[in-house]
């Protein structure tokens, strides 16, 4: 993707100025929307000599910013060490959550150098334009300067994801946007971090109408069994292990999703395979701007070598993927060139009548199923251990919205075809004991109604807190495939199937 940078003068707005006196809560006293967001981005500070050297409240005009004192519990939550020789500043991006609001990511702490160059790195901000209005001819975007005139920005925008245009740019900035014929589609003001597409995203791929999806389902499992076969190294004992963001990571993260949550396309699934049920339902998309990206992988890379126990380099960051209601994912594993080592990181989540876990299989084809809430993270082998949610997601508008980020070893070009370094954790292969179902509690359910939930007690501790109830452990792709179709919401049992395979029937928790 392309990327300009526009310069940051300066935009006086009326009737902005400094907070008259300090605030002490964060969470009571700066000023949230309806969902608990930020409602505008905020410069705090410490009101102090030093401060007044840098002269902080000289940028209080400044369109789309408070500029707010901070004392007390405000600012021990956000300067964690008091300094009298430092102008402590910061600045707070909107759309964080409430409870998130102390939690910034370092480089939006003023540094002690020169002040206006490091506020306006906090006034600068990433944003992507996308063409879905004309799949013939290219849209195009013009800045609009200070004096209200039109400077052409972005000549030509041509159709699809691939084309995306990004481009460094500061909050207040005006853009607008135009087709060929230079007819306006869309007015465009800068205020946060942004992804938007113009136009009506197309569906994400196109069958025929009797296109039979199951055999490309079945054919698909033959070929990730064989896949995941094919990784001998492995880095952890089960595969996995589940985790939690930093929350300054999870804020920044929060914030972007929460900011772009009405800038939902279609994810494109064109020659992508059946991996997501997206001929059943929607899958939506959010791009991350590519500098976003880097900070985000930086700060997950080091969660990811100290489980790993390897020194790894970024590869891959995809998403944000957002699910709705029936959304399938399909058990695969992914490129083992570059998916070495992984995090699934749950961004968001709502409206979910059901549980809805992820599935890894263990180095023995165990499977576990984690439960995961905003903010959590599963760390996981994604290039040999498979993984899945092959349960519908269930709840009417139900959402869940992911971040996967990829890294490989960099000790070793073809990593996948070696044996374990030493010092490697020993996969758990047979395990001691049994392992038998416990009620957990209770859970009320969409339809008001109360039950138990089950959960896994195994004899073995090794196997972790989160073997699946089921006690399901494939032994080659039909076993895969059997999971597949007991899992769909169409799924009726028959006596010529229970018969034939039925893998609850077969697969006992003693097999553990």
């Amino acid at each position: 993707a392309l990327c300009i940078v526009l310069f940051a003068s300066m935009m006086l707005v009326p009737n902005m100025a400094a907070h008259a006196s300090p605030i002490t809560s964060l969470s009571r006293d700066l000023t949230y929307d309806e969902n608990n967001r930020l409602a505008e981005h905020a410069l705090v500070f410490v009101d102090s000599p030093a401060c007044e050297k840098v002269d902080i409240a000289a940028p209080a005009m400044i369109a789309g910013f408070n500029i707010i004192s901070v004392d007390g519990a405000a600012r021990n939550e956000i300067f964690r060490e008091e300094d009298t020789e430092l102008c402590q500043a910061s600045c707070i991006e909107r759309g964080v959550e409430r409870s998130l609001a102390g939690s910034i990511l370092e480089h939006k702490y003023y540094d002690g150098q020169d002040f206006d160059r490091w506020f306006n790195a906090c006034r600068k901000v990433e944003v992507c334009f996308m063409n879905y209005h004309d799949r013939e001819r290219p849209i195009k975007s013009y800045w609009v300067n200070f004096e209200g005139g039109q400077q052409p920005h972005q000549p030509e925008i041509l159709y699809g994801e691939r084309n995306t245009k990004c481009f460094t740019s500061f909050v207040g900035h005006k853009f607008v946007i135009k087709d060929a014929d230079d007819n306006l589609i869309q007015e465009f003001k800068v205020e946060f971090n942004a992804v938007i597409g113009f136009g009506t995203s197309p569906p994400s791929d196109v069958r025929d109408p009797d296109y039979v999806f199951e055999n490309e389902v079945k054919s698909t499992l033959h070929n990730e069994w064989k896949r995941h076969n094919r990784v001998t190294r492995t880095f952890s004992p089960l595969g996995f292990k589940k985790g939690r963001l930093p929350p300054d990571v999870f804020a920044s993260m929060g914030a972007f999703y929460y900011n772009n949550r009405n800038n939902l396309v279609r994810e494109e699934w064109k020659h992508k395979g059946v991996f997501v049920n997206w001929w059943e339902t929607d899958v939506k998309f959010v791009q991350i701007p590519w500098s976003l990206k880097e900070i985000w992988q930086k700060r997950l890379l080091t969660l990811v070598e100290a489980w790993a126990g390897v020194p790894v380099e970024q590869t891959v960051i995809y998403g944000l993927r957002h699910y709705t209601s029936g959304a399938r994912l399909l058990s695969h594993v992914d490129r083992h060139e570059t998916h070495a080592v992984s995090l699934i990181v749950n961004v968001a989540q709502g409206i979910l009548t059901e549980p809805w876990p992820v599935e890894v299989q263990d180095h023995e084809d165990r499977m576990h199923e984690v439960l995961m809430e905003p903010g959590d993270i599963v760390y996981y082998e994604s290039a040999k251990c498979l993984h899945a949610r092959n349960r519908p997601m269930k709840g009417d508008n139900a959402y869940y919205v992911n971040l996967f980020t990829h890294y490989k070893p960099v000790d070793g070009k073809e990593w996948w075809h070696e044996s374990n370094h030493e010092g490697t954790p020993e996969p758990v292969g047979a395990v001691d004991g049994s392992c038998k179902l416990v009620r957990k509690g209770t859970s009320s359910f969409g339809d008001g109604g109360l039950g138990f939930v089950s959960g896994v007690e195994c004899d073995d501790p090794r196997l972790g807190s989160f073997v699946s109830p089921t006690f399901f452990q494939a032994k080659g792709p039909e076993d895969m495939i059997q999971w597949w179709k007991q899992t769909s919401p169409d799924y009726k049992p028959n006596e010529e199937m229970n018969q034939s395979h039925n893998i609850f029937q077969e697969t006992s928790h003693e097999e553990l």
